[in-house]
């Protein structure tokens, strides 16, 4: 139970630094074309988790409560793309280039796919 509320404690700090984040970095854009917020967001996100992987791997900083609470609550509140560059970064640093463009090419294509169908099928039961 208490890996479950430090999962969600980290969620609820990182949801929060995301909204507060991403708004001033669009506000300061003055950009209504292309999303800057959301941008900014994930290559901080992946900055971080890139600094906080090293020092888990290199010099075991991180209990396994501080990684649940940071790694996957409060960076997975920020941003799921941190992870998801960290993922495919350890995927490509172990050798496993063919799985890591796989994750890749997949994340990409799977999710704006799944974005697409979740629009369309909105689309056909709500007009």
């Amino acid at each position: 139970m208490i890996n479950i509320l430090l999962v969600g404690a980290g969620g609820f700090i990182g949801s929060v630094l995301r909204y507060l984040v991403s708004g001033w970095v669009q506000q300061a854009s003055k950009s209504v074309d292309f999303p800057f917020g959301t941008l900014a967001v994930n290559v901080i996100g992946c900055f971080i988790i890139g600094v906080l992987a090293q020092l888990a791997e290199s010099r075991g900083v991180f209990t396994s409560e501080a990684r649940l609470f940071a790694f996957t609550g409060l960076l997975g509140g920020f941003t799921t793309f941190s992870s998801f560059g960290n993922e495919t970064l350890n995927l490509a640093r172990d050798g496993q280039l063919m799985n890591a463009f796989a994750n890749v090419g997949a994340n990409l294509a799977i999710g704006l796919f799944a974005v697409w169908l979740g629009r369309t099928v909105a689309y056909l039961l709500w007009r």
